[in-house]
C-alpha cells in the first residue's frame, strides 16, 4: 500500500511539478557528489591504508612537500572547514577573518569552481618583510600576525649600537591558479616569495645606498669590473630580482618532483610595492588591473596560446624535433583533409603575419602546434597558457611529446610610479585569476568596485574599514553569479564561469601614505647622522680633497685603490697614486690642494721642517719638494708676514 501510494505521489509531481522534481533529484546528485569527492579526498590525504603508498605502477608514492591548505590569512581552521569552502554545489565566497592579516585592510574573497576539479586549485599568498643592511649585510623577513608598517624608525642593536638599521620596507602580493592538480600552485605560494627575499638582498646595496664613503667605496669596487661603468636604475634591480625569481621556482619545482609528490602546473602574478613604486609581474592568464574611478588601466597582458601564437610556431619551426613528426608549424585560414590535397588554401609561416596561398601537400595533414581561436585555443591540443610554472611532465595526448619545451616562466613585468602619481582614495589595485576575468571585463570591474567603495562613507567609522573586503566579495559575486536550476547564471542572465575564483582589492593611497612616511624617517636618520660627524672629519678635510682629485686623474679604465675610513691615503697607496705615469697634470687641479709639477723631486721632509700641526696629520710621509725660491722674495714676504701679525 506505501508502495503504491509512494508511486503514485511521484507520478502526480512529476506530471504536476517537473521542475521541482528536477530541483530534487539535481540536489540529490550534488550530494552524492560531494561525498563521492570527500570521499576520494580522505583517501587521497590522510588515509592509513597501506596502499596509499604504491603509485598507479606498484612504485611507491612520493611524499607530499606541502599539504593542501587555504591561504593562511583566511584563518580556516581545521579540514572541516576547507571541506565546506570547498563545497561545489553551495560555492559558498569566503573572506578572511581578520583583516588586519591584510596589509592596509586590503580586501580578499574566493570562491571554489563548480565541480570543474576535486578541489580548489587556486592559491593565494601574503608577506610583509623589509630588507635590512647590517655589517654582515644579512636580510630579515617575518610575517607578523598583524602587518603595518615594517620597522623603519633607528634602533639600537644589540651588538652594535653606533650604527642604526637601515631597512627597505616591502609588501608581496600574489595569486597562483593551479591546474591539473594543486602541487605546483601549493609550492609556488610557500616558497616564491623566500626566493624573491633573497634576490632582493643580493642587490640591496643598489636599493639602499649607504652613507659611509668607505663602505660604499668598497661595494662599487666589488661590482664594477669593467670600464665604463654602465647607468642602472633601481627599477632595473628589482625586475631582474622578479625575472630570476621567477625561473628559479620553475627550476625548483622541476627537481623537486623527483623527490616530492608535485602536481600539475600553475600560473601566477605577483604585486610587489617596494621604494615607492608598485611591479606587477605575470605569467599566464591571471591578470592585474588599475582602477581609478570608472575607469580601468591593465597592468598585464593574458599569455595563452592566441596571443603567442607566433612564438610557439617559431620555436616549433627553429626545433622540428620538439613536434615528434605528428604536428606542423603551419598556420591554415582552417584545417585541411584528405580532399584538399593539390588545392591552393590560405596559410602562414611562422616568420609570417600576413597570409598567403600554399598547394596543400599529405604533409600539411598534421595537427597544427596551436590549435583553436580565443579562450579555446590549445598547445599541441593540450593546455591553454603558456606561462607558468610546473608542468614538467605533461606530455600530448596519446605521444610522449612533452609540452614543457613550448611553455615559459618568464613574466611580464609592468612598474607603477606611486611616489610621484596622484593618488586618490578611491584608486585600486585587483588581482584576479581567470575565473573574474572570463565572465567579467575590466571596465565592468571598475564599475563594480566604484559602486562598492560608495557604499561606506567616511564617517561610518565602523564599517568604512571593510569597503575593500566588500568589494571583493562583490567581484566574485559577479563572475559566479547564482544557482538557477542546474546552471550558473550571472544577474544579467549569461553563463557564468564555472572555474575557481580568487580576487584582491589593494588600495594604492594606504602604501603611497606609508612610503613617504618610511621615506621621512629614513632623510631624518640621515640627517642625525651628518650631524654627529666625528670632528675628525673636518681635521682631514683637505686629505679626502687631496685624494678625490687623485682618483679623478687616473686614466680611463685604471682602477683606484680604497681609501681609509678617515678619507688619508696610506703610505704606500700614496707612491702609487702620485706616480708620473697617471699624467695628472692633465686633469683639473683643486684649488685647496697643492698639485706636483711634473720635474718635482719627492724627498723626505727635514727635522727641522716647519709643519702646521693639523696638517702634520694629514700629509704622508712622502712630501711633495718646492720649486726653488728667489732670497729677495722669500725676505719681502717674511716681512709681510710680520706686519699682518703686528
Amino acid at each position: 500500500m506505501s508502495v503504491e501510494l509512494f508511486t503514485s505521489s511521484l507520478s502526480h509531481l512529476f506530471h504536476y511539478r517537473p521542475f521541482l522534481v528536477t530541483r530534487i533529484v539535481s540536489a540529490m546528485l550534488n550530494k552524492f557528489k560531494n561525498a563521492f569527492f570527500s570521499v576520494v579526498n580522505n583517501l587521497d590525504t590522510a588515509s592509513p591504508d597501506k596502499n596509499n603508498d604504491v603509485g598507479p605502477n606498484g612504485e611507491p608514492k612520493l611524499p607530499l612537500k606541502f599539504p593542501y591548505t587555504r591561504p593562511h590569512f583566511l584563518q580556516l581552521n581545521g579540514e572541516d572547514e576547507i571541506q565546506v569552502a570547498g563545497d561545489h554545489a553551495i560555492r559558498p565566497i569566503i573572506v578572511p577573518r581578520d583583516i588586519t592579516r591584510i596589509p592596509w585592510n586590503s580586501g580578499y574573497a574566493e570562491a571554489v569552481n563548480a565541480g570543474k576539479s576535486l578541489r580548489n586549485e587556486d592559491q593565494a599568498r601574503i608577506h610583509v618583510g623589509y630588507l635590512e643592511r647590517r655589517h654582515s649585510e644579512n636580510g630579515h623577513s617575518a610575517e607578523a600576525a598583524e602587518f603595518h608598517t615594517p620597522p623603519s624608525t633607528p634602533e639600537k642593536d644589540s651588538i652594535s649600537t653606533h650604527r642604526p638599521r637601515q631597512r627597505i620596507p616591502y609588501s608581496y602580493f600574489a595569486l597562483f591558479d593551479g591546474h591539473a592538480g594543486t602541487g605546483a600552485a601549493i609550492s609556488a605560494s610557500n616558497e616564491l616569495h623566500c626566493i624573491l627575499h633573497d634576490k632582493l638582498m643580493d642587490v640591496i646595496h643598489h636599493l639602499l645606498p649607504t652613507v659611509d664613503t668607505n663602505e660604499s667605496s668598497q661595494n662599487g669596487r666589488n661590482q664594477v669590473l669593467w670600464f665604463p661603468e654602465r647607468e642602472i636604475s633601481v627599477e632595473s634591480f628589482i625586475v631582474g630580482a622578479l625575472e630570476s625569481t621567477f625561473h628559479e621556482m620553475d627550476n625548483l619545482i622541476a627537481e623537486d618532483r623527483f623527490v616530492y609528490r608535485v602536481t600539475g602546473g600553475c600560473t601566477v602574478v605577483v604585486s610587489l610595492f617596494i621604494c615607492g613604486k608598485l611591479f606587477v609581474s605575470n605569467a599566464g592568464d591571471s591578470r592585474a588591473v588599475l582602477c581609478r574611478g570608472r575607469k580601468a588601466f591593465p597592468l598585464s597582458n593574458d599569455f595563452t596560446p592566441e596571443t603567442e601564437r607566433q612564438r610557439i610556431r617559431k620555436l616549433a619551426a627553429l626545433q622540428p624535433e620538439l613536434l615528434g613528426g605528428e604536428y606542423t608549424a603551419l598556420d591554415f585560414s582552417r584545417r585541411p583533409n584528405r580532399r584538399d590535397i593539390g588545392q591552393r588554401l590560405l596559410y602562414r609561416e611562422p616568420h609570417m603575419t600576413g597570409w598567403a596561398y600554399k598547394t596543400v601537400t599529405p604533409e600539411d595533414l598534421k595537427f597544427p602546434v596551436v590549435y583553436g581561436e580565443g579562450k579555446r585555443s590549445r598547445v599541441l591540443a593540450t593546455i591553454g597558457v603558456t606561462r607558468g610554472f610546473g608542468d614538467h611532465d605533461l606530455r600530448a595526448p596519446n605521444s610522449s611529446i612533452l609540452i614543457k619545451p613550448f611553455l615559459s616562466s618568464q613574466p611580464e613585468v609592468r612598474i607603477v610610479d606611486i611616489e610621484k602619481e596622484a593618488i586618490y582614495e578611491t584608486d585600486v589595485l585587483v588581482m584576479g585569476t581567470d575565473g573574474l576575468w572570463d565572465v567579467t571585463s575590466n571596465e565592468r570591474v571598475a564599475e563594480s568596485v566604484q559602486r562598492s567603495l560608495e557604499q561606506f562613507p567616511l564617517e561610518d567609522v565602523a564599517r568604512y574599514r571593510y569597503r575593500f573586503t566588500s568589494a571583493a566579495q562583490d567581484l566574485v559575486m559577479c563572475s559566479r553569479g547564482k544557482l538557477n536550476e542546474r546552471s550558473w547564471r550571472t544577474a544579467d542572465g549569461k553563463s557564468a564561469t564555472i572555474d575557481d575564483i580568487s580576487v584582491f582589492v589593494i588600495p594604492l593611497a594606504a602604501y603611497k601614505e606609508e612610503y613617504l612616511r618610511w621615506k621621512q624617517e629614513m632623510e631624518s636618520q640621515h640627517q642625525r647622522q651628518e650631524e654627529n660627524v666625528s670632528p675628525d672629519m673636518a681635521v682631514n678635510e683637505l686629505s679626502s680633497v687631496q685624494s678625490v682629485a687623485v682618483i679623478e686623474g687616473n686614466q680611463p679604465g685604471r682602477m683606484t685603490d680604497e681609501l681609509h675610513t678617515n678619507g688619508t691615503p696610506s703610505v704606500q697607496d700614496t707612491a702609487t697614486l702620485l706616480d708620473p705615469c697617471l699624467d695628472v697634470k692633465e686633469n683639473n687641479k683643486n684649488d685647496a690642494v697643492i698639485a706636483a709639477e711634473e720635474d718635482a723631486d719627492i724627498v723626505a721632509p727635514s727635522v727641522d721642517a716647519t709643519i702646521d700641526p693639523l696638517q702634520q696629520q694629514q700629509l704622508p710621509s712622502a712630501v711633495v719638494k718646492s720649486p726653488t725660491i728667489d732670497p729677495e722674495e722669500e725676505q719681502e714676504e717674511e716681512d709681510n708676514k710680520n706686519e699682518s701679525s703686528s
